[in-house]
């Protein structure tokens, strides 16, 4: 018989144990197992191994004849679950999940514990029951964590909190215990709650779970191991436990690369975001590094929800797949390898769905999701999407994309952590969209704009050049028809600020837009710029989109990108290359590997590419032949080239203005009007370049002329 000296109530029990201040197992389960006859704890999984460590934690109990009785939930995939939920036999299923786990090859030591366990079964002093939950037709993890202590002279102690029987639980993670003893007033009832709570447990008595004997076949299987495994001592703490080095990508965790700065803006940029919890926009200038930012912030709250022993789900949005296709490459550079949600649901559901229950089990620290908005969107993402109940962090890439109608409402409700990235994340003419982003993601709470990332040294210096051509005669008659069209309109009450682009207004405005993106000069213009810069290498040509437009009835104009790829490629003879959006993904990554050697291939010409996201930092000089008024398309264009690389100083921008001829019978007000927005994005681009007294100058003659000198 237990003597009082050797009872629970002889011990000096603290009310809360926490790993900051002491050793959890060694000052509290030790103490107890070595003087309590009996022991039921519930646990939230169990693997092999934590079979194994609470085996170890449990030899000496058991040769005092101790009894135990554990719950447990199965460790079930994401086939398990749909099968239980398609009425299959549960404990068919169960079986098969537990004989899953106890087929995995182990080593000595985990079979050692493994063997005392199937000892303990078969003397009939432990016995397992697994549980979960069951509720309105689909499968949950069951999650708790109690435990209960009893000696043989009917002192109990109750406890709770975040340890489970598993290496992270009792060895390696911040844990914390609350304890209640039953012989100390106000904790008594507390103990005989949890013993009634886990009474109910055992019983199958608890509503909305499930609760199955342990499968007689694992059973059986254990007892095998304990005639056949030699009865040694079971290490303690040291490390003879510890799990071998992680290979596989499923336990890998998200950790900084060796190789890696973090910038002091950049860490500037990630406290901030902290201290909003977790949310915010980081609008910073395109090339200074909100990829990584991002990365290593995704880093910071994943070892922090490491230490409570929750998983994090990283869910990266971004608009096109060659953007999803390097923020894959990204996230693998931080220990993780992610799925790339896009094209075929059959392709990344089963993945996603298996990694997230594995998650939800606690075998996966990190889930990380990379997606277009378009997959994101879709019925089946969204219906993974609305089932996750862990810690979920949505990093939004161009996240002004999202501000649509259509992807906003798309956007989980259940993030708990929420990061937005964006050179320019207001929306244009759009400020329903740009209000529902802060709405959703928080507001911005780091701002690193061009002029400071350039004195920063985040990216290089540059040149511009701007170049004013003048429409030939055809191109300024169909110029101010145009012009005098939107005048009318004008007139009628529309607007220019705000016209719908699929109204007679912004047919109208695109129309004009094409006129001087395509005019005839600028290749004539183009052609001896290059010729001077023949024997540079990490040149960028953006052309105009579509063709040149014509009078009504007139046959198709040219294309802009087939003029540029023969005036550059056969005139000129440079090696040269068209990047369009029909180029194959596979493709555009030969071409911007051949563009980056600097001994293959001299230019790339882009049409509507080449803006948001690619990363070129080699690129050195950019010929700009036309862009759009909308100010994000020009400001991700001078990103592309004042990205750093080895042996790059500077960039130079040429930009190709059309104008029409001087003394052209023309709507001065309106002319002036329209001009004043193009005159606006080259002042944008002169002001922080090292030649802004050139772009005062050339442009000054066309401010007179329209009394815009006091631009």
């Amino acid at each position: 018989m237990t003597s009082p000296t050797s009872s629970l109530r002889s011990l000096a029990l603290s009310d809360r144990y926490r790993s900051d201040q002491e050793d959890v197992v060694a000052n509290f389960y030790v103490p107890a197992f070595s003087v309590a006859t009996a022991y039921s704890r519930a646990v939230g999984y169990f693997t092999s191994t934590s079979l194994a460590l609470f085996a170890r934690g449990i030899e000496a109990f058991a040769e005092r004849g101790g009894t135990m009785r554990l719950v447990a939930s199965p460790h079930l995939n994401e086939d398990d679950i749909i099968d239980i939920e398609r009425g299959y036999d549960v404990r068919a299923v169960i079986e098969r999940a537990t004989l899953r786990e106890l087929d995995v090859e182990q080593r000595e030591t985990v079979l050692d514990g493994l063997g005392l366990l199937g000892r303990l079964i078969a003397e009939g002093r432990l016995d397992i029951k697994l549980a979960f939950v069951e509720q309105e037709g689909r499968i949950g993890i069951y999650h708790e964590k109690i435990g209960v202590f009893r000696d043989a002279v009917g002192d109990m102690v109750g406890f709770t909190g975040s340890s489970n029987e598993t290496y992270g639980g009792l060895m390696a993670n911040f844990e914390s215990v609350e304890v209640y003893r039953g012989w100390v007033a106000g904790d008594g009832a507390r103990a005989l709650r949890l013993e009634a709570d886990f009474q109910a447990l055992w019983s199958n008595q608890t509503p909305h779970l499930s609760v199955e004997r342990f499968p007689d076949v694992a059973r059986n299987r254990l007892i095998e191991l304990g005639a056949n495994r030699p009865q040694a001592s079971l290490p303690g703490r040291d490390n003879a436990l510890t799990p071998p080095p992680i290979v596989t990508t499923g336990r890998a965790q998200l950790t900084i690369p060796e190789r890696l700065t973090v910038r002091p803006y950049q860490r500037e940029a990630i406290e901030s975001w902290l201290t909003h919890r977790g949310r915010g926009i980081l609008k910073m200038a395109t090339g200074t590094g909100k990829t990584k930012t991002a990365m290593i912030a995704a880093t910071q709250l994943a070892n922090v929800l490491r230490q409570r022993e929750e998983p994090l789900i990283v869910l990266v949005l971004a608009p096109l797949q060659h953007l999803v296709d390097q923020w894959l490459t990204e996230v693998e550079s931080f220990g993780v390898r992610p799925v790339a949600v896009y094209e075929s649901s059959q392709k990344w559901l089963p993945i996603v769905e298996d990694q997230l229950n594995e998650a939800r089990m606690g075998q996966r620290s990190v889930v990380a999701i990379v997606a277009t908005n378009s997959s994101f969107a879709g019925d089946k993402f969204q219906s993974v999407l609305s089932r996750i109940s862990q810690p979920l962090l949505i990093i939004a890439d161009e996240a002004h994309n999202l501000g649509s109608s259509t992807y906003r409402s798309a956007l989980p409700p259940n993030a708990t952590y929420r990061l937005a990235l964006s050179a320019t994340p207001e929306r244009w003419f759009d400020d329903e969209g740009t209000d529902a982003l802060i709405d959703y993601f928080g507001p911005v709470v780091f701002e690193l704009g061009l002029g400071a990332a350039i004195e920063l040294g985040a990216l290089c210096r540059y040149l511009y050049v701007p170049l004013l051509v003048e429409l030939n005669d055809d191109e300024t008659n169909l110029y101010v028809d145009l012009t005098s069209q939107i005048a009318k309109r004008l007139s009628a009450g529309d607007s220019l600020e705000d016209a719908d682009p699929d109204s007679p207004m912004g047919f109208l405005l695109r129309q004009r837009a094409g006129v001087l993106g395509h005019a005839e000069g600028k290749l004539a213009q183009l052609r001896s710029d290059v010729r001077v810069r023949a024997d540079s290498w990490f040149q960028l040509v953006y052309c105009a989109e579509g063709r040149r437009p014509t009078e009504p009835g007139d046959p198709p104009g040219a294309n802009q990108l087939q003029d540029v790829m023969n005036l550059v490629g056969n005139q000129l003879q440079l090696s040269a290359h068209s990047y369009v959006s029909e180029t194959p993904r596979a493709e555009r990554k030969v071409l911007l590997r051949r563009f980056g050697t600097g001994d293959d291939l001299r230019v790339l010409v882009a049409m509507r590419c080449l803006d948001e996201g690619v990363d070129i930092p080699d690129a050195r000089v950019g010929y700009l032949l036309a862009s759009s008024s909308n100010p994000r398309q020009f400001i991700q264009r001078r990103g592309r080239l004042l990205r750093r690389a080895d042996g790059k100083e500077q960039a130079e921008i040429l930009d190709y203005l059309a104008v029409p001829q001087a003394g052209t019978p023309i709507n001065f007000d309106v002319e002036r009007a329209l001009l004043k927005r193009e005159l606006e994005r080259a002042n944008e681009f002169g002001k922080l370049s090292k030649n802004y007294e050139m772009t005062l100058e050339v442009l000054r003659p066309l401010k007179e002329r329209y009394q815009l000198m006091d631009m």
